[in-house]
């Protein structure tokens, strides 16, 4: 097997296997991701088309969909008509959208 059929750790960090080698690599590859910590991911024609992550950045990401999402619907309340809660949402509003420019550029 030469290298580019097995598993390659990429800048990201991301360990990368090609859905033709996938077969043949899916105990490496889920060791990878259990042990190295880190995501893995099967590749077609180069481009990624499925994650595999562990556990514990599962339940991370789907707690901070839960903020995220809980965040928004905060700023969509029309609250109590108060200065205060106008302002409260503009804050979170402002911050959301000041993270999503940072995350995206």
């Amino acid at each position: 097997m030469t290298a580019d059929q097995g598993i390659q750790i990429k800048d990201d960090g991301v360990a990368e296997v090609s859905m033709t080698h996938a077969r043949a690599n899916l105990t490496q590859l889920l060791r990878e991701v259990r042990y190295g910590k880190r995501p893995g991911a099967f590749t077609e024609r180069g481009d990624r088309s499925a994650y595999v992550v562990p556990p514990e950045f599962y339940e991370q990401a789907i707690r901070d969909r839960a903020i995220i999402d809980e965040l928004h619907r905060r700023t969509q309340e029309p609250g109590t008509g108060t200065s205060y809660d106008e302002q409260r949402s503009r804050i979170i509003r402002e911050a959301l959208s000041a993270a999503a420019l940072a995350v995206d550029s």
